[in-house]
């Protein structure tokens, strides 16, 4: 066993040898900052189809040195991860498990830990210690400040305090979980997340539209929505698949939603010629709030809210010029006036979150202490900014029951959360897989705009947030 304090300034000789199997997006950025960090032996692969390109991309790596396959990676490495998705990780792990070097350090990346936790029991050697982790953020994103899961599974705690300081450079913040715990957080965060801005994707596919481009869904919580929708369309379907299809808990969440979304959208339409059916409408969603926001819903009671203000979020809207259009003609037969840039809709995204969340008794504040995503944190921020603001809330029930302009929108979105509901049911890859590369198709050219701005918005509220939870002056204003 290495020394707990090793680090990447200890000499070569007693520092241990890490490796990677799986090179994918993820796998490359954690061979980056532990290269960059200045771990000086590290050995990495791919599949054996990949060796030659791989090669080629770290020729001029010294510290990075690039195996044939899993078997040269295990048989000479002290600390293991596989970084691959978690559909194949039983064939991967069967298959290299066995080359695993005596009282090596075995972890995981998977976003599903149960199959992980299986095909590690199953295959690996007795000796072998397992400490898996998840870096609960993308590869584009900072690594800096966000949650970093650590299972201490099989291991001393000096071979925690080993990985620990291995992961050190990415300057996380560590999160201490179960198996069992991880999975369920994930899926409380991730899951029904994913499923709202995949639907969203989908929904404007089906309508052949770009929303941002129309002047009708534009400015402050629009803009997070949009950014995030094709940030996600913009990764690889693997990364959210595994999570949604493999985790049984998100398969409920994912299904919840989905009735939310459908029972809240007949609540609108029958509540628009019916007073009974729209104060129908109106108390489930109060309900909702109450539940979800307790005494922030009911009492106003002050809090820091996670979202910047409108006129921030502005700043990284796609289709800029979009901004000043004035909108359509409503169901009453006027018009906005022009210089009125957000105009209200039913926002059935939020709504549909919030009673998800109310129904099966999730209380998203919980979460954002333990082990946010920054994707889970800008939603729960978008759904606090509706939800806890009453003018905003009511403008939006209002337009639920009584504005036309965005039905078939909002009806799109409703097929589009049933039909990602029922493609995971199915428990198909293969499906999952089609439905997601050809909703991605519509956005191709689109993406490194929004990715940049993706980023750059991520960025500047999670660094109001840092700002903030150090007590720091000037944090995060309300989204007003």
């Amino acid at each position: 066993m290495f020394s707990p304090q090793v680090s990447a300034s200890s000499p070569l000789d007693e520092q241990p040898t890490i490796g990677l199997i799986g090179m994918g997006s993820m796998g490359r950025m954690y061979a980056k900052y532990l290269s960059n960090a200045g771990w000086g032996k590290i050995n990495v692969c791919d599949l054996p189809s990949k060796f030659d390109d791989l090669k080629k991309e770290y020729a001029s790596t010294p510290n990075i040195t690039v195996m044939q396959d899993g078997h040269g990676v295990s048989r000479s490495s002290d600390f293991i991860m596989y970084s691959v998705e978690a559909e194949f990780i039983d064939e991967v792990v069967k298959q290299y498990g066995p080359s695993t070097k005596l009282n090596a350090i075995v972890s995981g990346q998977t976003s599903v830990k149960a199959p992980e936790r299986a095909a590690f029991e199953k295959y690996l050697p007795a000796d072998a210690y397992i400490i898996s982790c998840h870096s609960l953020h993308g590869p584009g994103v900072d690594p800096v400040g966000q949650p970093l899961v650590l299972i201490k599974h099989r291991a001393p705690p000096e071979a925690l305090a080993v990985v620990e300081s291995i992961l050190s450079c990415f300057r996380s913040r560590y999160v201490h979980l179960s198996y069992e715990e991880h999975d369920l957080v994930t899926a409380n965060t991730q899951a029904v997340t994913h499923a709202a801005f995949l639907s969203m994707g989908t929904a404007w596919a089906a309508s052949v539209s770009y929303p941002w481009e129309l002047g009708l869904y534009i400015g402050g919580i629009e803009t997070a929505k949009v950014n995030i929708t094709l940030r996600i369309y913009g990764n690889a379907w693997h990364v959210y698949a595994g999570l949604a299809i493999l985790n049984p808990v998100a398969r409920i969440q994912i299904d919840q939603y989905a009735k939310s979304t459908t029972e809240l959208f007949k609540l609108m339409l029958s509540g628009t010629g019916d007073e009974e059916d729209a104060k129908r409408f109106r108390e489930r969603v109060e309900w909702g709030r109450d539940v979800v926001f307790g005494d922030r819903g009911r009492k106003q009671k002050p809090r820091t809210p996670i979202l910047l203000s409108q006129e921030v979020l502005d700043r990284f809207s796609l289709g800029q010029a979009s901004l000043s259009l004035s909108s359509p003609t409503d169901s009453q037969g006027g018009s906005s006036s022009p210089t009125l840039k957000y105009r209200p809709n039913s926002h059935l995204s939020l709504l549909a979150m919030v009673d998800c969340w109310a129904h099966l008794g999730i209380q998203p504040y919980d979460h954002l202490a333990l082990a946010a995503t920054p994707i889970f944190r800008l939603f729960l921020g978008v759904a606090e900014h509706l939800f806890l603001s009453p003018a905003l809330l009511e403008s939006a029930m209002n337009s639920a029951l009584h504005d036309t302009w965005h039905r078939s929108d909002d009806l799109e979105f409703v097929v589009a959360a049933r039909g990602w509901s029922q493609c995971v049911s199915f428990g198909s890859f293969d499906l999952y897989r089609r439905r997601f590369d050809e909703t991605r198709a519509f956005f191709d050219g689109r993406f490194e705009e929004a990715g940049r701005l993706g980023s750059e918005m991520i960025k500047v509220i999670m660094d109001s947030e840092m700002r903030r939870e150090e007590g720091e002056e000037g944090g995060v204003e309300a989204l007003g």
